[in-house]
C-alpha cells in the first residue's frame, strides 16, 4: 500500500502497488486492520479498469477504513474471513498500544518527577496523513521544560473503538480532524465518558492544547 486518505464523498481513498496475482472489481481486500469489497480500480491516469495485474499502481474504494503505510493488501475469499482477519488485526494493535502506551507514560512521569513539567497525552486521526503531521508538529512546539505533549497514537481515518480503547487506558485526549467517530467508537466513548474533539482548523487544535496545558482539564472541555 502506497498511501491512504479519506475523502468526504468517496470514503477511504487508498492507491496500492499490486505485486503478484490479479486484482478485480469485486475482489474481497483486506490490509491491517481494514477490508472490504474493491468497488473501483482506476489506473494512474484516472482510467477506471476492470482488473490490474502486477506492477500496476491503482486506487481503490471500498475499504472500511484507511489502512496504516506499509500494510499489505490480500485477496481473500469472502468477507466473512476478511472481517474476522481485520478484527483480530485490531484487538492484537489496540492490546499493543495500551502497553506501550502504558509503559510511556510511566517513563514520562518517570522524567517529569522532581520538575514543574506538565504532560498531556493525545491520539491524533485525521483525513489525510500530512494533516497528522501537522498538527503533531505544531503542537511539538509547545512541548519544553513546563509543558510537554506526548502522541501516543496517530493516523489516517475515523476514531475507532480501538482510539477510545487507548484514550480510555491512558487518560488521552482525542483529536479528530476533518474526521468522525464510527458509531460503535461513538457509543463506547459516550458510555466511558471519553471527549472527542472534533476540528477543522489546526489553529483550533493548538489553542485547546495549550489550555489544557495551561491547567485547565480537558475532561472539563466536554
Amino acid at each position: 500500500m502506497v498511501e491512504a486518505k479519506l475523502d468526504q464523498g468517496k470514503g477511504v481513498v487508498a492507491t496500492i502497488l499490486v505485486q503478484k496475482g490479479t486484482l478485480k472489481v469485486g475482489d474481497i481486500v483486506v490490509a491491517g486492520a481494514a477490508y472490504g469489497k474493491v468497488r473501483t480500480l482506476v489506473d494512474d491516469k484516472g482510467k477506471a479498469l476492470k482488473e490490474a495485474i502486477p506492477g500496476m499502481p491503482v486506487v481503490i474504494l471500498g475499504l472500511s477504513l484507511a489502512p496504516e503505510a506499509g500494510d499489505v493488501f490480500s485477496v481473500v475469499e469472502n468477507e466473512k474471513t476478511a472481517r474476522d482477519i481485520a478484527e483480530y488485526r485490531e484487538r492484537r494493535i489496540r492490546e499493543k498500544n495500551v502497553v506501550l502506551s502504558t509503559r510511556s507514560l510511566e517513563n514520562l512521569f518517570g522524567e517529569a518527577a522532581g520538575t514543574n513539567a506538565k504532560e498531556l497525552p493525545v491520539i491524533i486521526k485525521a483525513d489525510v496523513q500530512g494533516s497528522v503531521e501537522a498538527i503533531a508538529g505544531s503542537l511539538a512546539k509547545y512541548s519544553g521544560d513546563e509543558v510537554m505533549v506526548r502522541v501516543l497514537h496517530s493516523g489516517v481515518g475515523g476514531i475507532t473503538e480501538s482510539d477510545v480503547t487507548l484514550a480510555k487506558a491512558t487518560g488521552a485526549m482525542i483529536i479528530a480532524f476533518n474526521v468522525r467517530a464510527a458509531p460503535k467508537a461513538k457509543e463506547l466513548a459516550a458510555k466511558e465518558k471519553i471527549s472527542i474533539r472534533y476540528y477543522s482548523i489546526i489553529y483550533n487544535v493548538v489553542d485547546d492544547v495549550k489550555a489544557a496545558l495551561s491547567g485547565m482539564s480537558y475532561r472539563d472541555w466536554e
